[in-house]
């Protein structure tokens, strides 16, 4: 039997190892980009919509666009919004954010916020995120599958429809909008076996939140893990195990509570009459939902324990809103578990790709995109028109106290203040309220406040649709 010469071997070998790898790397970028494009225009489309609907909040549109604003003026991110919730004893005109949670990722925004000054910028970046975070999924499973032909369609697709991010691109705008592309980008590095590129991904998950470094932490174990035979590789895993525990400790105990206005990160001890074992009906709804969107090979994967970390402190909260699939807090889970249903493929497992995206499909009536489709969802309704008539009467800069769902339509040109118990007491330089008397947030604040505000001689000057407008600055002509 013929065999070849070392050397020609070893040449062989190489080319047959690196010759998928080369293909990968050819492979046309048009159907992830494309892609990426249309679920960048259908989030673009929902967020704006539903914001011009006045869905939007200011608990927490309006707390970032004031911190993304003072950060374009060149400030220390702080929210006159969030004074509503802040310590007993606060007097402050704005509240410190930095002393809230730790994301300083947000200055990224301040150029084009300059640009355009408006909170509708920060939800087309955030739809801007999410959507390279599909085009990055759609890409590894090109890349890492590439005898599946439809893989970055379907696996792409059912990253974009994947519950988790709808529900991001469906409530506000939040900070870990960049953690999403960030993990995208570093489970990307860690297939294609680049441990640098994926540790520098991880480590920038700590200028997000500080819940994040735990993941970054994780994702250094699996670091350590995959390299234990290479001395350089096994190094910048343990550097990043490093790098994520030393720095979520400074973060949390030593930066957060220097910055918060009574000293304290106050998120370490919610008061809530809940313990781990509640729940639990609520909390294997977001389980379920993680494994339906993977067809079950998330557990496949060494990259399912990043998903532990965010778990972990959700089911563990004693805050209820953590514990289901609705809201934000599941945004981060989504890339994680599709690009472990991608590494599970690679390594052997077999799963039709119409199963994920069935299950995304499955569960998208009851998700916020599919509201595109409603024809009433484009319709403008008398509340609509009440509300941004309402608003025309403020004048800019002027210091004013709006309702939950009108005051992220001011953020960008007045003094604007949440409608809350005490408001007029700690802010008595307020000129003008403007109050929906069917938000429900601060519970029953709009009509304790209106009343208040007539009992000190406030004049109402505009009430339709239950939008009231007062004021006590002179009549304009």
């Amino acid at each position: 039997m013929l065999t070849l010469p070392a050397p020609a071997r070893t040449a062989t070998t190489k080319a047959a190892k690196t010759a998928p790898r080369t293909t990968r790397r050819t492979a046309p970028r048009t159907a992830p980009a494309l892609l990426a494009a249309v679920f960048f225009a259908l989030y673009t489309a929902y967020a704006l919509r539903e914001h011009a609907r006045f869905r939007t909040t200011g608990y927490d549109l309006g707390i970032f666009g004031q911190a993304v604003r003072a950060y374009a003026e060149g400030r220390a991110p702080a929210s006159e919004i969030r004074t509503a919730t802040a310590p007993p004893g606060f007097t402050a005109d704005a509240f410190p954010l930095l002393g809230d949670h730790f994301h300083p990722v947000l200055a990224v925004l301040a150029p084009f916020y300059r640009l355009a000054p408006h909170v509708e910028t920060l939800l087309v970046a955030q739809a801007g995120l999410v959507a390279l975070s599909v085009y990055v999924i759609a890409r590894t499973a090109q890349r890492q599958l590439p005898e599946l032909r439809f893989a970055p369609m379907a696996v792409g697709t059912a990253a974009g429809l994947c519950w988790g991010v709808q529900q991001l691109v469906g409530f506000d705008f939040h900070e870990v909008a960049f953690a999403v592309p960030l993990l995208a980008l570093a489970c990307r590095a860690h297939l294609d076996d680049r441990p640098r590129a994926a540790a520098c991904w991880a480590g920038a998950l700590l200028l997000v939140k500080e819940d994040l470094g735990a993941t970054a932490f994780v994702f250094g174990l699996l670091l350590v893990h995959r390299n234990r035979r290479h001395r350089r590789n096994r190094q910048v895993g343990l550097a990043l195990c490093a790098f994520a525990a030393v720095g979520s400790v400074v973060i949390v105990c030593a930066v957060l509570p220097a910055l918060a206005p009574d000293g304290r990160y106050g998120y370490l001890d919610q008061a809530q009459p809940y313990g781990v074992l509640d729940g639990w009906p609520v909390k294997s709804e977001t389980l379920v939902a993680l494994l339906a969107a993977t067809g079950g090979l998330v557990l496949r994967s060494p990259l399912a324990l990043l998903l532990l970390p965010t778990l972990a402190w959700r089911f563990t909260s004693s805050n209820p809103a953590y514990w289901g699939p609705g809201l934000h807090y599941s945004a981060v889970l989504a890339p994680v578990a599709l690009a472990a249903l991608i590494d599970a493929l690679r390594r052997g497992a077999r799963l039709p790709l119409a199963v994920p995206l069935a299950v995304a499909l499955v569960m998208l009536p009851a998700q916020p995109l599919s509201d595109l489709a409603r024809p009433g969802f484009w319709q403008e309704d008398s509340r609509e028109a009440a509300a941004r008539a309402a608003l025309r009467l403020v004048p800019d800069g002027a210091p004013v106290a709006a309702s939950n769902s009108l005051v992220p339509h001011l953020t960008d040109r007045t003094r604007a203040h949440l409608v809350a118990d005490g408001v007029l007491e700690r802010r008595p330089e307020l000129e003008w309220i403007v109050a929906d008397r069917t938000d429900p947030f601060p519970w029953g604040a709009v009509d304790a406040v209106v009343r208040r505000a007539e009992e000190l001689g406030w004049r109402r000057v505009r009430e339709e649709s239950g939008i009231i407008v007062l004021t006590r600055a002179p009549a304009s002509p």
